[in-house]
């Protein structure tokens, strides 16, 4: 086990049914590092992720975060409701949809965790939510209902929520995917600065070159196994396997990606 590992993963596997979609994963994740996952639909990314924070409970294998590790298969007992919640309050999870309290406002949304989970006093809670909206820029937004905000503010409220339960790491499933093309970026530059921040993040995502960018490791998947890994621009600009190049070609074709030569 690695002293400066944040997340470590071990032979996890998980079937749904005879559909067996995630083959003996092992990944390591540094603390304040940031990992990307890519790979075509049905690779097994969201469902690893959601291992991660045992939303879905693997077949076997084992789930570390910090010090806190699960084991899985036959034989292990599989934690109970108080620590399943214990552990979840400190792996902050973004999905594809926001899921969202319409009946609450922005700053009721983001402080309902901190005062149910956590209980957190309601003055104190309050105070950490307009800080969360306040570094995803929505500070403004604190008494609009989420009706009243665009797709990529609401995504960005939903991060502020899971900032604020004060997460040890934080994992975006696709964050992006559900908005239109102009509020992406807002989304992005969240999650940029957020890994500025030394935040240790897992992110699934189909926008390549942000996680040129952003992420230092980049993970290739398909079929529940990781074809290749490594530093995300030299995965990005020099995929060693076939698959990886045939996907990323894609990519390459629809100007998602800068040139390789790029130095930004």
């Amino acid at each position: 086990m690695s002293d400066t590992s944040k997340i470590e993963i071990r032979a996890l596997r998980k079937s749904f049914g005879s559909n067996e979609v995630l083959k003996n994963i092992s990944l390591d994740v540094a603390k304040g590092g940031v990992v990307a996952l890519i790979g075509p639909s049905g690779s097994g990314k969201s469902t690893l992720l959601r291992c991660v924070n045992l939303l879905v409970t693997p077949d076997g294998g084992s789930v570390r975060v910090g010090d806190t590790r699960f084991q899985f298969g036959e034989g292990a007992k599989l934690p109970d409701v108080k620590t399943l919640a214990r552990f979840r309050a400190t792996t902050g999870m973004v999905f594809q949809h926001f899921n969202l309290f319409p009946h609450m406002t922005t700053l009721q949304n983001v402080m309902e965790g901190p005062v149910t989970v956590r209980r957190m006093a309601r003055a104190d809670a309050e105070k950490l939510a307009r800080a969360q909206l306040a570094k995803v820029g929505l500070a403004e937004k604190a008494d609009q209902y989420p009706a009243t905000l665009s797709g990529g503010q609401k995504q960005r409220v939903a991060i502020a929520r899971a900032l604020a339960m004060e997460p040890d790491v934080m994992l975006f499933d696709e964050a992006t995917s559900a908005l239109d093309p102009e509020l992406v970026g807002e989304v992005l530059a969240v999650m940029q600065r957020l890994a500025s921040e030394g935040m240790t993040m897992v992110i699934v995502t189909h926008e390549i070159a942000f996680a040129r960018e952003v992420a230092d490791r980049l993970i290739f998947m398909r079929d529940g196994v990781v074809v290749e890994e490594g530093p995300a621009r030299q995965v990005i600009d020099n995929p060693q396997e076939a698959a990886t190049r045939a996907f990323l070609s894609h990519f390459h074709r629809t100007g998602a990606l800068p040139p390789a030569n790029a130095t930004s």
